[in-house]
């Protein structure tokens, strides 16, 4: 692992001397954030790294820390220490960053802008949010070199990838115990604090919250709450979970149904073949924009082939049925971020690559390269809103509203992988799949 993150470092010190020469900067300035404090209160909100800082260092728990990079020179790292009774501070520096930097440890914030003084000029760029400015450090955030940063970042190195395949292997124990709670009739809450324990988290250092719904409540794409009081009967389960190793995510979900439920069962069994079809398209070269538009072919399949809807499934595609049963994009890229940055660049200078007409959720719209991490999620649910809507339309004649209604008590499925593109030719590495066979 060593050796991958000097690796890693190098390319970032590449990138990063290549993007400054070109925009016309000659240092780069990276502030790790500041703790913010809610209003009129003195409690702070969780903790949330700039996502370029921890890009370089294995630290997501470092408010008003900061990095300096230079070309020619080790990256020189400000670690903010504080000697602090009334919180933990951070421990001292250890790891295989401290030897591959030029470290200066200071025990106030205001003492980051003396040990970087010799590094700004004019022409430095400073990344970071405004709250994060001191005297002399003022974020100015040049967009023509952000644009050049979030293109290379949509590339994971050898050592990113580590990390990710780290991040599926934390989550699949706690996706199988979250799983034997729903079977055990446990309530949304339980069944979160299930995961919890195995997963070693806690809710402050989850990737992103968790979304643990039952029955109904799967319908609901980011449902946002946790029932303590199981329901009368738990039909069907569905969790939308992910780990974090290093600050890099995962992001996997899952759809169950309980035992005896066998309609049910059956078209989660049927999203689950058209899942793995869409995984196999992440290609080199691939338009995941195509993708997407593959989803909604592979929904109408299990929509005519479930008897939900009697229509050819060109017709269904061409008349936008499958657009209430499947309302989101078909994925997004996924790094130091859940829906990691660059999703929508038309090339390194930035610009922007149009969605398709009408799908205006889908949050990747590049080719696909090597080395790059997106998620696969096709869902197909049973939304009352959108269900309305389509009741209304012209082609509501051909839907078989018994049947929908019978499913609607299992709110809805989604399943999600983790999926790497690998070079030409090569098929692709799904880490999601890969860390439940090796569990």
């Amino acid at each position: 692992m060593s050796s991958l993150y000097l690796d890693h470092l190098a390319t970032l010190q590449r990138q990063a001397e290549a993007a400054l020469e070109r925009t016309g900067f000659d240092t780069l300035v990276i502030a790790a954030g500041i703790e913010k404090y809610a209003f009129l209160d003195d409690r702070p909100y969780l903790f949330q790294p700039n996502p370029h800082f921890k890009h370089w260092l294995p630290l997501t728990q470092h408010p008003h820390s900061w990095l300096a990079v230079r070309p020619g020179k080790r990256p020189r790292v400000v670690y903010y220490q504080p000697d602090d009774y009334w919180h933990v501070p951070p421990s001292a520096p250890s790891g295989e960053w401290v030897d591959a930097v030029e470290l200066i440890i200071i025990r106030e914030p205001e003492e980051a802008a003396q040990s970087l003084a010799d590094c700004v000029t004019p022409r430095t760029a400073i990344l970071g949010e405004a709250d994060a400015a001191l005297p002399g450090l003022t974020p100015n955030n040049p967009e023509p070199l952000l644009n050049l940063l979030h293109w290379a970042r949509g590339v994971k190195t050898p050592y990113e990838l580590a990390q990710m395949r780290a991040a599926q292997r934390r989550a699949v124990p706690a996706h199988r115990a979250a799983r034997q709670a729903f079977l055990a009739g446990a309530s949304e809450a339980a069944i979160h604090r299930a995961y919890l324990v195995a997963s070693e988290h806690t809710d402050r250092d989850l990737p992103y919250s968790n979304i643990v719904g039952l029955n109904e409540h799967a319908a609901v794409l980011h449902y946002q709450y946790q029932d303590e009081t199981p329901p009368a009967e738990s039909r069907s389960f569905l969790i939308d979970a992910g780990a974090q190793v290093n600050g890099y995510a995962s992001d996997i979900t899952r759809t169950w149904a309980a035992p005896g439920h066998d309609e049910f069962a059956a078209l989660v069994a049927a999203m689950e073949v058209e899942q793995l079809g869409l995984v196999d398209e992440v290609r080199e070269g691939v338009d995941y924009r195509n993708i997407h538009l593959s989803t909604h072919r592979r929904i109408a399949r299990v929509l005519r082939n479930a008897g939900i809807v009697h229509m050819s499934e060109e017709a269904m595609v061409d008349g936008g049925v499958t657009k209430p049963f499947f309302p989101h994009g078909i994925g997004h890229l996924l790094g130091l971020q859940v829906h990691d940055v660059g999703g929508f660049m038309a090339s390194e200078n930035g610009g922007v690559a149009d969605k398709p007409e009408g799908h205006r959720y889908l949050r990747l719209t590049r080719p696909l390269q090597a080395g790059m991490v997106v998620t696969i999620e096709p869902g197909l649910y049973f939304i009352p809103t959108l269900l309305r809507q389509l009741r209304g339309s012209p082609n509501a004649a051909a839907v078989d509203w018994a049947c929908v209604e019978r499913l609607s008590r299992y709110g809805g499925i989604r399943i999600e992988d983790d999926v790497a593109c690998r070079g030409a030719g090569e098929a692709p590495e799904n880490l999601t799949r890969d860390a439940f066979a090796a569990a």
